[in-house]
């Protein structure tokens, strides 16, 4: 009697232990719920250098927008602030300036008191000699030449305060400021084809209040695309 439980209590455990053993079978483990690049899943492999390019590409695009202050310090980051003040300034007021959205005079003042505040001695003084080379992007015609350069500065400065007070004059039918905004960043014409603009001459102010404001941020982008073209290294 004592025998044959035995036996049944040595039968059951073995039936209890094979079924534990075929059930952890069929139970995955925790390393084959995970895609990793050496599995053979090429489904996941492929989702995995997707996420990778996709954050590659994120980085490079942030990267790019602080590339152009990118080492730059003192005086040379002063100035290159300056810039950046303009052209986001610019930006800004042009849908303005071409009818998109409401003209405002007073955003127009302000716009013209960014200009000013950047343009004439406040810039020339942010180029010493000896502040080229890398980073900055200023070429050496900058002090090779800088009769010129002091010329367009000071150009710069009387067409925002000339602007400021063309601000109450509204925009004209025409729509004379179609280029201005790409002109500040550099690629328009050169200056020189107005009266008020030729080159080591004194601009009108009181001529200029005279005008459509949009006539007058026009020839602002034309000042701002001469020095450009003379003085700027284009960016590689």
């Amino acid at each position: 009697m004592y025998y044959r439980e035995v036996n049944a209590d040595r039968d059951r455990g073995t039936k209890t232990s094979q079924w534990r053993k075929r059930n952890v079978d069929l139970i995955p483990s925790s390393r084959s719920c995970c895609i990793s690049p050496s599995s053979n899943n090429p489904h996941g492999d492929i989702q995995m250098k997707k996420t990778t390019l996709l954050l590659s590409l994120a980085a490079i695009s942030a990267a790019s927008l602080v590339w152009a202050h990118g080492g730059a310090t003192g005086i040379v980051k002063e100035r290159m602030d300056g810039m950046v003040a303009m052209s986001k300034a610019t930006k800004a007021i042009t849908p303005m300036m071409r009818g998109n959205v409401e003209y405002n005079a007073e955003a127009i003042r302000e716009y013209a008191r960014t200009i000013e505040e950047h343009a004439g001695e406040a810039m020339t003084k942010l180029f010493p000699e000896g502040s080229g080379g890398m980073p900055s992007e200023a070429k050496d015609d900058v002090w090779t030449d800088w009769e010129q350069f002091e010329v367009l500065a000071m150009q710069l400065e009387s067409l925002g305060k000339g602007l400021g007070q063309a601000a109450e004059n509204g925009l004209a039918a025409s729509g004379s400021a179609d280029g201005a905004s790409t002109n500040m960043m550099g690629t328009g014409g050169m200056m020189g084809t107005g009266s008020m603009m030729g080159a080591g001459s004194m601009i009108d102010i009181e001529m200029l209040a005279q005008m459509p404001a949009d006539a007058v941020f026009a020839k602002i982008g034309q000042a701002c695309s001469a020095c450009h073209t003379k003085f700027r290294a284009e960016s590689n």
